[in-house]
């Protein structure tokens, strides 16, 4: 049985982690690499950082507290924010990666997808989308959860996939710090009509809310937090014994 990751999430804004709700009110938290290098030594399968204002500010990520990151963690690192051609992958893969999120640049030129998955593999190539409610539909949106692209996400989600995406990253902004509990509803929708793996990322706040994910939805493959791990309302390593205690295969 294939087991379930749990990812911390490390939203990256003027060279320090920082939190907000709903993609707003951002938060000061703490050093990028400092919490990295504390999140590889205490059982975080995997690593995501956003350098959430790269795309709305039109610059390209970061490149030295990555790579100064990369050389402190042995887990796998994907990494997001302004990635929007070919170089911007190959830069961030070159920094230390194991993985590279798309987001505003995939809605701006869609063929990026299908480009790297080509040349690096889809294995590099995670999909991240940020969806709202809007009229009874799920839309995506754009620059940090700025801008409402009018895209419907579950066929952005399908051609993602089509493209080449190894990896969908669904980002509730519903839920996003609100943690009362994963955004079910949103994650059935999509995990019902892609095959490659699916984590669900916003709204996570105590432990039985990973349990309750992983039980109801048994096609989401890992679960995605931030808050939560940050200011230590839940260790990684007493997540990953309830979930086992409870029947979730997990790596210890």
């Amino acid at each position: 049985m294939i087991t379930k990751r749990i990812i911390p999430c490390l939203d990256v804004k003027d060279g320090r982690v920082v939190k907000g709700v709903n993609f707003e009110g951002l938060n000061d938290v703490s050093d990028p690499v400092t919490l990295a290098e504390y999140y590889s030594d205490c059982g975080a399968d995997e690593l995501v950082f956003y350098d959430i204002t790269a795309s709305s500010e039109g610059r390209k990520l970061f490149t030295d507290i990555l790579t100064r990151a990369a050389s402190r963690v042995f887990i796998p690192l994907t990494v997001g924010g302004g990635i929007s051609t070919l170089s911007d992958f190959d830069r961030v893969l070159k920094c230390g990666a194991d993985k590279v999120s798309v987001n505003s640049g995939a809605i701006n030129n869609p063929d990026i997808i299908e480009q790297a998955a080509k040349l690096y593999g889809s294995q590099c190539v995670v999909l991240s989308v940020d969806a709202k409610r809007v009229g009874g539909s799920y839309r995506v949106f754009a620059k940090g959860g700025r801008v409402d692209t009018g895209l419907d996400a579950i066929e952005w989600i399908k051609r993602g996939e089509n493209s080449g995406a190894g990896e969908i990253v669904l980002n509730s902004i519903d839920t996003d710090g609100v943690k009362n509990g994963f955004d079910l509803e949103m994650l059935r929708a999509v995990s019902d009509v892609v095959k490659i793996p699916v984590i669900a990322s916003g709204g996570a706040g105590k432990m039985e809310d990973f349990l309750t994910l992983f039980r109801t939805l048994d096609r989401v493959d890992a679960g995605l937090a931030a808050s939560v791990f940050h200011f230590d309302e839940i260790k990684i390593s007493e997540l990953k014994r309830y979930l086992k205690d409870n029947g979730i295969p997990v790596r210890i």
